[in-house]
């Protein structure tokens, strides 16, 4: 299992930052191309803050390092995590580790740049989901895995807990 989270981390961080470098290299800040007319482009923007914009504004410098400091915790977290679901099942671990992953890419990003690369705009008539990009995607992904995981678990181990009640009509 530690090697299905190592590629799955190592796939996430690449394709996250392969991708953001080919914006940075052929798009301006703010440039969109349509790709599905009506449903989705490719914009180049900039995140300072937190998923969906979260104190994306003036904030000063203490954000960036606060930003910074809740990845690096969420990722010692996640490391420890990781090591208890290994006995869970490879769903437990691909989540975490798409989850660890795009914690990565959007860290080396800050680290990096300052702030995350955003160029995902998926959108319908006037309605505009917040730019986002393939780290993003992992962590939501992993999360959905992770929760439906759960979830299935959770039933099952109740199910198994059940008896079932054949002492219908009997004396």
């Amino acid at each position: 299992m530690p090697m299905l989270a190592t590629i799955t981390i190592i796939l996430v961080v690449l394709c996250d930052q392969l991708t953001k470098l080919w914006i940075i290299g052929n798009f301006d800040m703010f440039q969109s191309r349509e790709i599905i007319p009506g449903l989705f482009n490719l914009t180049y923007l900039t995140n300072r803050g937190a998923a969906f914009g979260f104190l994306n504004g003036d904030h000063g410098s203490w954000r960036h390092f606060f930003f910074i400091g809740v990845a690096l915790v969420a990722m010692i977290m996640m490391i420890f995590l990781l090591r208890q679901m290994q006995k869970e099942g490879k769903h437990f671990v691909v989540s975490i580790a798409l989850i660890f992953g795009g914690a990565v890419g959007n860290l080396i990003d800050r680290l990096r740049l300052g702030a995350v690369v955003d160029f995902l705009d998926v959108y319908w008539q006037g309605y505009h989901w917040p730019a986002f990009n393939i780290a993003d995607s992992a962590i939501t992904v992993g999360v959905g895995i992770f929760l439906i995981a759960h979830l299935v678990q959770f039933r099952h181990d109740n199910k198994s807990e059940v008896a079932p009640k054949n002492s219908i009509g009997k004396t």
